[in-house]
């Protein structure tokens, strides 16, 4: 487990500036307003334009869909648990993610800031295009959607009690993350990759700790 203390209370400070400040904060429904639109304009916009069939269509966005999962658990293991050594490095990890183990119960940090997510998801367009052309329009929708629903079970998941029982794993999994090792346990929209990788928690030999659940709760 990371020597970062857990705190259930309050919010990391990253910058001494109060306008960068509040940059690096952000609320779900901002995040929700700004890309929902883009997933259904995107489609509408390249059906209607671009003469593609709908099951062709289709295709490219859940596999857009798909491969999002895919970039989210390496994103999460390889990028946000980066093992930095130096100072500078450190101060960038904590920047990224490390805040969020330090605070986890901190509902401004648990969405990627409006500006850098902007710049990030228009990198990842340009390199869908550049790829594959106009059915960029669909996997980048599908890739989008991916990434909202990630960004909602993250939230959901420090903020509420699973809804149904077969959920429950996905809870499991995170809270074992944030308070157990955080050298599992990276999927959070799904555990699939963890299973496929070696990183999934036997859940069958955890034990239940409701206290650190409750913790992690809002």
């Amino acid at each position: 487990m990371s020597s970062i203390k857990i705190n259930n209370k309050g919010q990391a400070q990253l910058f001494g500036n109060p306008k960068i400040e509040r940059l690096t904060k952000s609320h779900p429904v901002v995040i929700l307003s700004l890309y929902i639109p883009v997933i259904i304009g995107f489609p509408v916009y390249a059906y209607n334009s671009l003469g593609i069939g709908w099951t062709h269509a289709l295709s490219f966005f859940l596999s857009g869909l798909f491969f999002w999962t895919l970039v989210e658990y390496f994103i999460h293991r390889y990028i946000f648990h980066y093992k930095a050594t130096s100072a500078f490095g450190m101060k960038i990890s904590y920047l990224f993610h490390g805040n969020h183990h330090h605070y986890p119960r901190d509902k401004q940090r648990l969405f990627m800031p409006p500006i850098p997510s902007v710049i990030i998801t228009t990198i990842f367009f340009l390199l869908f295009y550049g790829m594959m052309g106009n059915n960029a329009f669909f996997f980048f929708s599908g890739f989008l959607l991916g990434y909202l629903l990630y960004g909602s079970m993250h939230f959901a998941i420090h903020a509420y009690a699973p809804p149904f029982k077969w959920m429950k794993p996905l809870w499991r999994n995170h809270h074992l993350h944030h308070y157990k090792e955080e050298d599992k346990g990276f999927g959070v929209s799904t555990t699939l990759w963890d299973r496929i990788f070696g990183t999934m928690y036997d859940l069958k030999k955890e034990k239940e700790d409701l206290e650190k659940v409750k913790e992690l709760m809002y």
